[in-house]
């Protein structure tokens, strides 16, 4: 992939998220579409800025019984998106389902803790352990359930590639040197992501809430 930054789309009106796609453009590898842009804009939305033709990540982090995931992955084969996420807390048979009905050349990736999350969000959740222990677990289940990777944040990245060296690694809640964290708290720059093993590098507000979009998205690639 010669540009792994993926735009997280968070912008909640269809025009102006084109015209921001528009805007960087040349300076990203894809666009991440996640529940807040499919639910206010859906299949036209979605149809939309692929037609502005950059690779579409449907973040929409299904989890659900396995009939049910399938049955959502074979719908949405009609976006032919490049990337798609269920949470691997969903459990192994869900994971293979997902797989199975997936578009060929579809990569499905596993969400296996959320970015705003840390160890005391975990414990408050009954799960006890590190992150990094938490990740690892899900990563290793996932990959024995057959797909191509995981989401993890940047601190994790690396002990998983070391243990899943060919998988898929999308890592988001990234902030370039001096920006601010927001409700992030695991958190790296993005080349640190991309040196400790990320494929994909998912970047919202650091680009989307610049003053200058393109500006911005420029000097994070350049960094890359």
């Amino acid at each position: 992939m010669s540009n792994p930054v993926y735009l997280a789309l968070d912008v909640p009106q269809l025009e102006p998220a084109k015209a921001l796609v528009s805007k960087v453009k040349a300076h990203i590898g894809g666009v991440k579409l996640g529940l807040e842009f499919f639910c206010a804009h859906g299949a036209h939305g979605v149809h939309e800025i692929a037609h502005l033709g950059l690779p579409i990540f449907l973040d929409l982090k299904f989890h659900d019984i396995p009939n049910t995931v399938a049955s959502a992955m074979q719908a949405i084969h009609v976006y032919q998106p490049a990337i798609v996420t269920v949470h691997a807390s969903g459990g192994r048979a869900m994971m293979e389902d997902a797989k199975a009905a997936a578009a060929e050349g579809c990569k499905v990736v596993a969400v296996t803790m959320l970015t705003s999350m840390d160890a005391n969000d975990l414990t408050a959740t009954g799960v006890y352990g590190s992150a990094e222990t938490q990740v690892m677990r899900l990563a290793e289940l996932a990959h024995s359930a057959g797909l191509d990777g995981i989401v993890c944040s940047g601190q994790e990245v690396g002990a998983v590639k070391k243990a899943w060296k060919d998988g898929f690694f999308v890592v988001p809640g990234l902030r370039p040197a001096g920006g601010g964290t927001g409700d992030q708290k695991r958190v790296v720059t993005p080349r640190q992501a991309r040196d400790n093993g990320a494929s994909v590098l998912v970047i919202g507000r650091p680009i989307s809430r610049a003053e200058d979009p393109a500006a911005a998205a420029r000097a994070i690639e350049a960094t890359l």
